[in-house]
């Protein structure tokens, strides 16, 4: 066993875990936080990506312990005062979902794409940058279409937040 402090959405969290508890386990298990979820446990879909110290980041691929220390955000925690983060809004909006599995590993995904290179997404560049987010019910089209106008919502917003 092993002490970690992780700061879990903007709180201080602590616990004692096995060293083998994976991240996505403690996200979900010692926080109840279940937005994150485990599709594959083999890192090769996608659903629990989450940031780490604000990069994208499968958690399933990470231990607990090693996140110790780390400030992590789910998907609860990237919205604030009860309203949608705007690439939310942006995959409610264009129904970039079916089933919901997951969509939220693919906004955690986008969101970093977003922070990587900017809210001027092209198509080219999403496609490639989803290829390690799996959606077995859509045809990505819409997934697609709502990165592309969340990655200029969050563009706008932050060029409001700067004004």
């Amino acid at each position: 066993m092993s002490k970690v402090e992780i700061t879990v959405n903007g709180k201080a969290t602590s616990a004692n875990v096995e060293d083998r508890m994976l991240l996505v386990d403690y996200i979900r298990e010692q926080r109840n936080l279940t937005g994150t979820h485990v599709g594959c446990d083999t890192s090769q879909c996608g659903a629990c990506v989450v940031h780490i110290d604000g990069k994208a980041v499968k958690s399933c691929t990470v231990l607990a312990v090693q996140a110790s220390g780390s400030e992590v955000t789910t998907i609860e925690g990237l919205a604030g005062n009860d309203d949608l983060h705007p690439m939310q809004a942006a995959f409610r909006e264009n129904h970039g979902l079916q089933c919901g599995f997951c969509t939220p590993g693919m906004i955690m995904a986008a969101v970093d794409m977003v922070n990587r290179h900017g809210p001027n997404l092209d198509e080219k560049t999403i496609r490639a940058e989803l290829e390690g987010n799996i959606c077995r019910c859509t045809g990505y089209h819409n997934i697609v279409k709502s990165i592309a106008a969340g990655a200029a919502a969050m563009g706008e917003s932050a060029k409001q937040a700067a004004e």
